[in-house]
């Protein structure tokens, strides 16, 4: 009965690991962007509307599935809700050379910054990749979910969705 009791226990805590709720101010870091300028994270803005920031490699296959899945929808999601995507690249000053190629490869519309140094990775607190944010209109984090599954975009277009009603 102790084991069942532990693994609920540990079962609740990786979900409230996987898909935290909460409100917390997007940190200032310097970034690059994809033709080496730098680039501030106070400068992530979508005129008051949510924006979603996704952590990724070029190496990460899930973190690839997310992106492509969500590319499919993206342009109906911005013109339902106006929602910016950031992806945040963590490919090392090794690799990152490896991220406009493949950015183009797959035609995102999306804003690529590439964190190098990891600096904005530490400053958000992420561990595993993929780990997406959603921020409000604020720029404050009010959503995270670390991992892949099947489906998890609907849960972000949902939380776009609920942030766009709270804040009307």
């Amino acid at each position: 009965m102790k084991k069942l009791g532990f693994l609920v226990l540990l079962m609740a805590f990786w979900a409230n690991a996987c898909a935290q709720e909460g409100v917390l101010p997007l940190p200032s870091v310097n970034l690059k962007t994809l033709d080496g300028k730098k680039f501030n994270t106070s400068a992530i803005d979508n005129e008051g509307k949510p924006i979603i920031i996704c952590f990724f490699a070029t190496w990460c296959k899930p973190c690839m599935v997310e992106l492509k899945t969500i590319a499919e929808s993206y342009e109906d999601w911005q013109e339902e809700t106006g929602v910016k995507l950031y992806a945040v690249s963590i490919d090392d000053s090794r690799s990152s050379g490896k991220v406009a190629p493949l950015v183009n490869g797959q035609s995102w519309e999306y804003e690529v910054l590439l964190d190098e140094n990891s600096d904005f990775k530490r400053a958000l607190n992420v561990g595993d990749i993929p780990h997406t944010f959603i921020v409000n209109g604020k720029k404050e984090i009010v959503y995270q979910h670390a991992s892949y599954a099947p489906g998890v975009e609907q849960e972000y277009i949902e939380k776009v969705r609920e942030i766009l009603q709270q804040e009307n």
